[in-house]
């Protein structure tokens, strides 16, 4: 018989609540973002009330959903990092309330390590280069040796926070979609392409040089759509750069691209063509599966208590510098 996961993930602005079976099946998955108001970032206090206040709601959609009640889940899993601390600590006060109160084993999930799972399991890909890139990581991710490891990342901020620099600045309205999603749009109403910094350093990337230079250009004059244009077109080219240099390294054959900025179709287009002069298969997750989500968690939870993972309640504190090399991956070979 199937075991079956709850996964909670509150580490950002997303508080996601997923069931999925040990079969791979998704019996749930539903997010609700916290949104701070046009110019404004996230505020880690504030988003943390926003969970606390829709988990219960959440947890209870979840199960409705999936047609079972908390007495016939077998494992309550929940990110325990990396992320902001005031968040992490929503999903971890809910999980060890479940696990408690129904005598459930708890799972402390790595929440980089979940993306690449979840990323294998729906791109039904074995051994793929990950470029993870969301609002807050970027990093090309690769498996040697029983544990994942970071082969380059951003040396400032991710991509995710760049774009959405860039939207606020610009005073783009993201009240009803991601900025990414945003700037995506006001790029393809571009006319000419704007010289921008690009900073590869090996397998590093840097954003903050280039953010500062786009703010500057549409103040000097530049079309939004422009810049915003270009910003996308160079940022997406070292992504791309630094994950094709990963794949001529390690040699792998498929290419997987997961995080909230996996949703953009340039991207996507871009690792494709390189993927396919590599000849690698690439998958490119869909969006409810690529932004941050309690199914990711619920299943690396599962793979993770499938191995002999066990972990005390003692064990559950969160950390906000979680990196995903300290993860023993002992679901694999």
């Amino acid at each position: 018989m199937a075991l079956i996961s709850i996964g909670i993930e509150s580490s950002a602005d997303k508080l996601g609540v997923g069931i999925v079976d040990s079969d791979g099946n998704i019996l749930a998955n539903n997010v609700r973002t916290y949104k701070p108001g046009i110019g404004n970032g996230v505020i880690p206090r504030d988003a943390a009330q926003h969970h606390s206040d829709h988990v219960p709601n959440l947890i209870k959609m979840g199960l409705d959903e999936a047609k079972i009640n908390m007495n016939e889940i077998d494992i309550v899993s929940f990110t325990q990092g990396s992320g902001m601390g005031p968040c992490l600590r929503v999903d971890a006060v809910a999980a060890r309330t479940l696990a408690s109160k129904f005598n459930k084993p708890i799972v402390g999930v790595n929440h980089q390590v979940a993306h690449v799972e979840i990323g294998r399991l729906i791109g039904k890909m074995e051994d793929p280069v990950v470029l993870y890139a969301s609002g807050g990581n970027t990093q090309v991710i690769t498996f040697t040796e029983g544990r994942y490891r970071v082969f380059g990342e951003t040396l400032d901020i991710p991509v995710g926070n760049c774009l959405d620099v860039f939207g606020r600045e610009m005073n783009f309205d993201n009240s009803s979609k991601p900025m990414g999603a945003i700037v995506e749009e006001k790029a393809r109403l571009k006319e000419n392409f704007v010289n921008l910094p690009y900073v590869v350093k090996g397998f590093d990337i840097s954003f903050s040089g280039i953010l500062t230079a786009a703010i500057k250009a549409v103040k000097a004059g530049n079309s939004v759509h422009d810049v915003s244009h270009s910003l996308q077109e160079t940022v997406f080219a070292m992504m791309t750069e630094v994950t094709e240099r990963a794949l001529a390294h390690t040699k792998k054959s498929e290419v997987l691209v997961t995080g909230g900025v996996a949703a953009n179709s340039r991207l996507k287009e871009m690792l494709s063509i390189m993927s396919e002069e590599h000849g690698a298969r690439f998958f490119g997750l869909p969006a409810p599966t690529a932004i941050d989500n309690g199914a990711m968690i619920a299943w690396t939870g599962l793979l993770m208590h499938q191995n002999g993972h066990k972990q005390s309640l003692e064990d559950t504190l969160v950390r906000q510098h979680y990196r995903p090399e300290e993860v023993e991956i002992i679901w694999r070979n």
